[in-house]
């Protein structure tokens, strides 16, 4: 299968709230986890419900109660595990928000962390 990134990923958790109405109108809200995090999307896993592909929704990560950053996507992938149900998104606005509060603050957090050290066995 040929990568299809547009950009590098970070893989870290941030707790993200996503909301959308379902096929009857009413608005849905689940608290989810990201998988990793892209300059123009993320993967969430979602342990209830996940929205229909194609669908708009609102993203907000809630790492930081004080500055919560919400912006809106696309649902362009399901994975349908039961054990890990997750939904990839691709953003659709606040790119530059979602760049500075996000990406490169995942980015900072990963580079701050220490490499694991190795046991020797």
């Amino acid at each position: 299968m040929q990568e299809r990134r547009q950009a590098a990923r970070h893989n870290i958790s941030f707790p993200i709230r996503v909301a959308w109405k379902d096929e009857h109108g009413r608005e849905i809200v689940q608290e989810g986890l990201t998988e990793n995090v892209g300059q123009h999307g993320t993967l969430v896993f979602l342990p209830r419900t996940l929205p229909a592909v194609g669908s708009r929704v609102s993203l907000t990560v809630t790492e930081n109660a004080e500055d919560e950053v919400t912006v809106t996507a696309q649902v362009i992938r399901l994975e349908r595990n039961a054990a890990h149900p997750q939904a990839a998104f691709e953003l659709t606005d606040s790119l530059r928000l979602w760049k500075k509060k996000v990406w490169e603050y995942a980015g900072e957090i990963l580079a701050a962390e220490k490499p694991e050290e190795h046991d020797e066995w």
